[in-house]
């Protein structure tokens, strides 16, 4: 008996393999930027943006943390990256066992995240958003958004970190959000004016710093997501132990325009569409002007302050995220 059904799972495993292969090919050929194969996947994902508008959103949290099994089944790699990147950051805090539990949370959160950009810009808005989410430590940065200041807001590939920005347009203020375009041109386009339906502006983040620097001096928003590999040129702090390569856009817009720089983060509460959004700190010019060396010392509070709200719920970071993809100098040689 063990030696039959040893037999149909050595059977069933190249016939595994075949699928898996011939299905991650399909959806290569299909993630282009123009053409027939963009046209497919914007169709696919409209149908499904359609389809979802019926159902509560808790049972479309519920069918993506189900996707994500299929994810990790289609793409183990993910998963391995994930298990890679939380033992080198969490290893001596954490047994095997729960480094593989995190990774698969970490996979099944970012399932549910996907379906939040499709599902929340129409659900959260003036009238409905604090039926969903809670704010925690927002008093200072209510002040500094009401006097009509220019803010920079930092957060990380953390929780539904759109929803932050989503939040701040829902409540009447003026945002404008760095943003990596898609690769797909006609689900970019779609993307880009839904938020700009919803209040909330998008600005590419190719050649973006001399509009991210006229947002700030008219006393804008400006949003950034600070924890992106900057490549060898950017400037290298440590993160979770680890030099990880930082833009030095941030800490340069900050020193050029005195504005304060607010470090906030969306988390999701539990399973269902319950969120809390939070000021992790606030950094004033006062604070750097007098360090020996400013931009450094930016890039490394608001990093320090990134991890810091992390490690509160580590498996809602996007581990998958080649974060320290770049190495310094001294590693390379």
């Amino acid at each position: 008996m063990k030696s039959g059904t040893g037999s149909t799972a050595r059977l069933q495993a190249p016939f595994s393999r075949v699928w898996r292969g011939l299905i991650q090919r399909l959806m290569i050929s299909l993630n282009t930027r123009t053409g027939v194969g963009a046209w497919v996947v914007y169709a696919a994902v409209r149908s499904v943006f359609a389809i979802m508008q019926v159902f509560p959103m808790d049972w479309n949290l519920r069918t993506a943390r189900l996707l994500a099994r299929v994810w990790v089944w289609l793409t183990p790699r993910h998963r391995d990256l994930a298990i890679k990147n939380i033992s080198e950051s969490l290893g001596d805090e954490l047994t095997p066992a729960q480094v593989q539990r995190m990774a698969h949370r970490c996979l099944e959160n970012w399932a549910m995240f996907a379906v939040e950009v499709i599902c929340l810009s129409r659900l959260v808005n003036s009238f409905t958003w604090n039926r969903y989410i809670r704010l925690v430590d927002f008093e200072e940065v209510l002040r500094l958004m009401i006097s009509g200041r220019g803010v920079i807001l930092v957060t990380g590939h953390y929780g539904p970190f759109e929803l932050v920005g989503q939040l701040i347009a829902a409540l009447g203020f003026d945002i404008v959000a760095v943003m990596r375009p898609l690769d797909n041109d006609r689900l970019n386009r779609f993307l880009v004016e839904s938020r700009r339906m919803n209040g909330l502006s998008l600005l590419d983040k190719k050649g973006a710093t001399g509009q991210a620097e006229r947002v700030v001096t008219e006393g804008s928003l400006l949003g950034v997501i600070g924890d992106q590999d900057a490549g060898r040129k950017g400037i290298f702090v440590d993160f979770f132990g680890r030099p990880a390569s930082t833009y030095k856009s941030i800490g340069l817009l900050a020193m050029q325009t005195g504005a304060p720089i607010v470090i906030g983060y969306g988390r999701r509460l539990g399973k269902v569409a319950k969120y809390e959004i939070g000021v992790q700190r606030i950094i004033h010019k006062e604070e750097w002007e007098g360090q020996e060396d400013p931009l450094r010392w930016i890039s490394e509070a608001y990093t320090k302050a990134i991890e810091d709200f992390v490690r509160v719920e580590p498996s809602q970071y996007l581990w998958i995220h080649r974060r320290w993809k770049s190495r310094p100098k001294s590693e390379r040689a």
